[in-house]
């Protein structure tokens, strides 16, 4: 039986924090280490150009995220693991798609419609601050996935209309060209864990209220005693449905300890014993990737080997699949 190709990609803009790797980054590991599908993750670096133009932040952010998801167990050895300007042919296939791509579609992805919507509120010009990057995003989206024939692509809600287009123009080029891309769909898991951050909101770089993913101890107990509380007293029950210290906890404990937290809340237990406790569950599970990520840090020739390796079995796919697509659509050789 053929196994399901899944792709991920992953945005290498920013420091992960404890949100990503409960919602995002664990999942995706567990799924790749269960045997089975066939996962591809990449980093996707392109993407990355649109929102920033530093060179440097580019380069390390890079460094950082592909740090991140080795230290947590993605193994190189059993997934395709590359970083997305590594595949010279995605580049190529994203002119061939966009000569394909209706301009109307482009014209209703959400990110450059909401920006269009934005510059209209403030009395801006409707381009304004609107590169060719942000508007032809799906078409990238859509080469990044078609070129490696996916057929599950895992997305939060707000990406889902990109598969969809992604499929549109896979679909036009087979009508066009004849059969040559599997048609994706999009994977929106309700039950993955949205994690508030310390002022109680969604955890999220755009409201500054994060946990960084690797913050040493003390830090991360630092960061941890922050966390948004009531003002009941130790004694007084405490309502663990809407306390942002328990949904941390149960994030990261068996239902065991959930279940005996749960109780503890219920008896009154002190805002400082429970942030204790939290601290020890998340420090435990993050400790050994910790290590794992800063000596990752420190080695960049040997995540810089992974990914070159990644490159080489991506490669493998995107080179014949390219050749089969110049053919098509008449770029070949005239003898």
């Amino acid at each position: 039986m053929t196994k399901k190709r899944v792709l991920t990609g992953i945005t290498t803009s920013g420091t992960p924090h404890l949100g990503n790797y409960v919602g995002a980054i664990r999942p995706a590991i567990q799924e790749s280490l269960s045997g089975d599908c066939d996962s591809f993750f990449f980093l996707a670096d392109y993407h990355a150009l649109i929102k920033c133009q530093d060179p440097e932040l580019v380069h390390k952010s890079t460094l950082e995220i592909a740090s991140s998801w080795l230290a947590l167990g993605l193994n190189p050895d059993q997934v395709t693991f590359y970083r997305q300007s590594d595949i010279p042919e995605i580049t190529e296939l994203t002119w061939i798609l966009t000569c394909m791509t209706a301009k109307g579609l482009v014209n209703r992805a959400h990110a450059y419609k909401s920006a269009v919507q934005l510059n209209d509120v403030s009395g801006e010009d409707a381009d304004f601050g609107i590169n060719m990057g942000l508007f032809s995003y799906p078409i990238l989206m859509a080469a990044d996935i078609l070129m490696f024939n996916a057929d599950v692509i895992p997305v939060g809600r707000d990406q889902i209309q990109h598969i969809e287009m992604a499929r549109d123009i896979g679909q036009r080029f087979n009508h066009h060209y004849g059969n040559y891309f599997t048609l994706p769909n999009a994977k929106v898991d309700d039950e993955l864990s949205v994690l508030n951050g310390l002022d109680g909101r969604k955890m999220s770089k755009s409201y500054q209220n994060t946990i960084p993913l690797f913050l040493e101890e003390k830090k991360l107990k630092k960061h941890i005693n922050k966390i948004k509380t009531n003002l009941l007293e130790p004694g007084e029950p405490k309502n663990p449905d809407d306390s942002t210290v328990f949904q941390i906890f149960r994030a990261f404990a068996s239902v065991e300890k959930s279940d005996q937290m749960r109780k503890d809340f219920a008896d009154g237990i002190a805002w400082g014993e429970a942030k204790s406790r939290l601290f020890e569950l998340v420090n435990s599970e993050l400790e050994e990737p910790r290590e794992r990520y800063f000596e990752l840090l420190a080695n960049p020739q040997k995540v810089e080997k992974l990914l070159q390796q990644g490159a080489e079995k991506a490669r493998s796919d995107s080179k014949n699949l390219m050749k089969s697509l110049r053919h098509a659509v008449g770029l070949r050789s005239l003898d």
